[in-house]
Parts: structure tokens; sequence; C-alpha cells
């Protein structure tokens, strides 16, 4: 197994014997400060049918167009497919997944745009397909199919169609010097990432560096993974091992920075996602706010309520496009631990607050984005006229 991975660089072996300065929480300010800002692009759009792809060809022109982007290359995208069930009668795709009408417009978009390949990727979970799981759901899985000159299908909580996992690996890490990784995130020429606009149980919010937390896959990083090596079968989720380490994923895969660090998921969960981006970098961000949810990521969570903020945030730096989406939700995107909206509320049923880090705080200290709106060129609608307040309606 080891001649078919990449060996970790002398930095990351210090900072997994603990060294690491980053992995201390010793960031600098001049990585925060010289952090990149790309312009991101906020459209209102009323629903998913008429004029959805003009809206969206209109945002991609506004942060330097696709076919520059996509043109000629194989392009990976990140679904936001997280759990199951539904709210009363609404699909998954108007609360708490993304809708498949925007899937396959933006699948149809890159496909006009050049891309040679298209491959749609999320952990399908339980042994199903993706396939199997849209179908589930009522999506038009042969609409997708045909959206494209050829867009495929992979679930990435296993190896999937590929012959070995890809290491990728991470130079300030927080958690994890390194991931391994289904390999259609390394055979990519282009990542995008289509997420949902919603609240987070544990995260507060859920946006592009949150959806990344599904690219791992269960087989290594999940409950009843492999102790030495992946389970190729895998059945349970990542809770044990990602959100509060309790134990380590398989030992084929890089191991923890620092053993002793906190456990507490709020601490965890966040900055894992960001490993994840600095990782494997987001090159294309959407966020899909047109329906949504609130009060949670799905309809297992108290109080979860249906909402139409009828709104699209693109742009291709995940931090930026995260930051000007938090804005849009009426949140401050530079606040701090504990407050709106990085609070969680305990599973247990008890309503006590706890906090959540706010990750696009820790990618800009660690270089991977600007979250400061000063330094980002919001283009299309202000924020002012896409604001949704996500606060009020959840008190409400």
């Amino acid at each position: 197994m080891k001649k078919d991975r990449d060996t970790l660089t002398r930095r990351q072996l210090l900072a997994a014997s603990g060294l690491g300065l980053a992995a201390l929480g010793r960031t600098t300010p001049a990585l925060a400060a010289a952090a990149p800002a790309a312009p991101v692009s906020v459209a209102k759009c009323a629903g998913y049918e008429a004029g959805l792809a003009a809206v969206l060809s209109r945002q991609f022109d506004q942060i330097g167009g696709l076919a520059k982007l996509v043109g000629g290359k194989t392009v990976a995208v990140k679904l936001n497919l997280t759990g199951g069930g539904r709210l009363g009668s609404y699909t998954p795709g108007q609360t708490h997944w993304v809708h498949p009408t925007l899937v396959g417009t933006c699948c149809s978009l890159m496909g006009r745009a050049g891309a040679r390949r298209i491959r749609l990727l999320e952990g399908a979970g339980r042994g199903e397909s993706l396939e199997d799981k849209m179908l589930n759901a009522g999506w038009d899985v042969e609409a997708l199919r045909n959206s494209a000159r050829l867009v495929e299908f992979e679930d990435t909580n296993r190896r999937g169609s590929g012959t070995r996992y890809a290491r990728f690996k991470v130079e300030r890490p927080y958690i994890y010097p390194g991931f391994d990784l289904n390999h259609c995130y390394a055979d990519a020429d282009v990542f995008v990432s289509i997420s949902k606009m919603k609240h987070h149980e544990e995260c507060g919010i859920t946006l592009t560096i949150k959806n990344s937390f599904g690219i791992t896959p269960n087989s290594i990083y999940g409950d009843d993974a492999g102790v030495d090596e992946p389970n190729e079968s895998p059945r349970r989720g990542r809770e044990a091992v990602l959100h509060y380490g309790k134990r380590q994923p398989s030992k084929s895969a890089p191991q923890e920075v620092n053993f002793t660090s906190e456990r507490y998921e709020g601490y965890r969960v966040p900055r894992i996602c960001v490993d994840l981006i600095a990782a494997r970098p987001v090159d294309l961000a959407i966020i899909d706010g047109i329906e949504t949810s609130i009060n949670g990521e799905g309809p297992w969570c108290k109080g979860f309520k249906y909402a139409r903020p009828e709104v699209l945030v693109v742009g291709r730096n995940a931090v930026c496009t995260d930051t000007v989406a938090c804005a849009v939700m009426g949140y401050n995107p530079r606040a701090g631990r504990g407050q709106p909206p990085f609070v969680k509320t305990k599973q247990d049923g008890s309503g006590t607050p706890e906090y959540a880090e706010n990750p696009m705080l820790l990618a800009e200290a660690v270089g991977l984005g600007a979250a400061d709106l000063s330094r980002i060129e919001v283009r299309g609608v202000s924020i002012k006229e896409a604001l949704f307040d996500f606060e009020s309606r959840r008190k409400g």
C-alpha cells in the first residue's frame, strides 16, 4: 500500500510530531493579511425553473467566465445530499439537499462551456449507489446523465471505481496533515462545490467549507472503518473518528497532528473542514439559497423548517464565497466562537448553547482566503439587496 501513496513532507512530519505551528494554533497575522481575495457574485433568483440558466450564466461571467475554467477539462462536482428524510410535502432539494434542477443546469452550462467530463460526487452511505440515492429522492437521474456530453456518478464513501485512494497533503494542518480520498478528487482538473445555504446543528452554518467534510470516505474515516486498512463496505457515519476523535482513521491514512488536542466537535469539525479545503481546494463554489431551511442541516434537527431566501452566491475562492454568503444570511462573517451563527445545541435536547468555531476565520488564518468583506468585491446585486435574516426567522 505504501508505494501507492505519496510520502509526507518534512513539514508535515514535524506537524505530526506535534511541532507544527498551525497544529498548535499559532498561525501568523501575515498569513491572514496575505490570504487571497476573489470577487463573489450574488444574484436574486425566484425559482429553479425559468430563468435559472440565465442567472447562473451571468454570475459565472461576473467572476471570470466558465469556459476559461472548465473548457477541455474533467470536472468533479461535490454535491450536498446530506442525510435522508423529508419535511412534510417538501422535497429534500427544497430544504436540505441542493436542488436537482440546479445541479442539472450547472452540468448543462459546464457542458456548453466545453467540459470534457463531469463527475457528480457524494457519499451515498449504507451501501447504495449515488444514482440509487438520487432515485430514491425522486431525482431524474437520466436527465442529469444527458445534461452534458459525459456525466458520471460516483459514491465517494469508498474506493469506488478506482484502484487506490489518492493522498492529499495539508501544508498548515489543524487536525490532519493529509487525507486519503476517492480517486475522482485527484483525477479532476477542476473541483466544483455545490452546497446549500442553511444552518447546521454542530457548526452553526453550512456552506462551501462545510460541504467538503463529506469528501472524506467512510471506508477510512467512518465509525466502522478498518483499523489497519479501509473497510470497503462501510455502513456508519464519521461521528467517532471526525466529530469526537474517539478513534483514529484507518492506519493506512495520515493520522492526527496532535492526539491530545480538544475532542469537542465544535472545535474539531470546523478545523477538519478547513484542512480539507486546504488539501483539495475548491475551484468554483456555488451556494444554493433559492429554497432552503432554518434550524439545522436536515429534518432530524429540532425546529427544522422551510425557508425561501431566493438567492444564489457564486465565487472562485471558497472562503470569500462563504464570507459573502454568511453576510447574506444576516450574520457577521467575522463573528467569534459562541456568537451567532457559531453556536450549537446539545444533542441531548437540553437546549444549552455551546460554541462552534468560525471556519472562515480559521481558513483565513492559514492563508486560504480572505474572510473580510472590505477586501471582497461583490458583483451582481448587493448584500443588502439579497439579505435574508436567518437568525430572526430561527427565533420566529
